[in-house]
């Protein structure tokens, strides 16, 4: 049998951790489901900028990720190859780094992965306005009419995502 003192114990942690995910609410509002992906851009690892604007018309995969983030590690690879096999048929990806440690361990990264896709530099772990990343790699499907198609959350199976990509080039 629990104790008196440790069954209060439980229910202050339970209603206090009830409490600050009520008070401190989602960072910014996920934008799965709505009509138009949020504006998104920023300074790109590279040089210049970029805004999710600048490809209108195309299917972009908006993939929120992390250095220091194995699961993101994991997936770059596949994401450049997706990038350069159905960049011709109007696709593209668009990295946002949500490093903190700045654009010269960002850019470092970049060399030695030979990513393919351009990187918006976000400088911090808070997505850009409008955007929800719980979690990292976070990544958004985004139609030729700028609408959010799909969100993934964690490691993708990227033939899933392939699929979709494909199914969005058709519309």
């Amino acid at each position: 049998m629990i104790s008196k003192k440790i069954g209060a114990a439980l229910v202050l942690l339970v209603v206090a951790v009830l409490v600050y995910l009520l008070a401190a609410g989602p960072a910014s509002r996920d934008p799965a489901g709505s009509a138009k992906a949020p504006p998104l851009s920023g300074p790109l690892a590279g040089g210049g900028a970029a805004a999710l604007s600048d490809y209108a018309g195309k299917v972009v995969l908006v993939d929120f990720w992390a250095t220091w983030c194995d699961p993101c590690r994991e997936e770059i690879p596949g994401l450049g190859e997706l990038h350069k096999r159905l960049s011709p048929k109007g696709f593209a990806v668009l990295g946002v780094s949500m490093d903190e440690e700045g654009e010269r361990a960002v850019k470092r990264f970049l060399t030695k992965q030979a990513i393919p896709y351009p990187v918006i530099l976000n400088g911090g772990e808070r997505p850009p306005a409008g955007w929800s990343a719980p979690g990292l790699p976070t990544a958004y499907l985004i139609g030729r009419n700028g609408a959010v198609l799909r969100r993934w959350f964690g490691g993708k199976d990227l033939r899933e995502v392939e699929r979709d990509i494909e199914t969005a080039l058709t519309k």
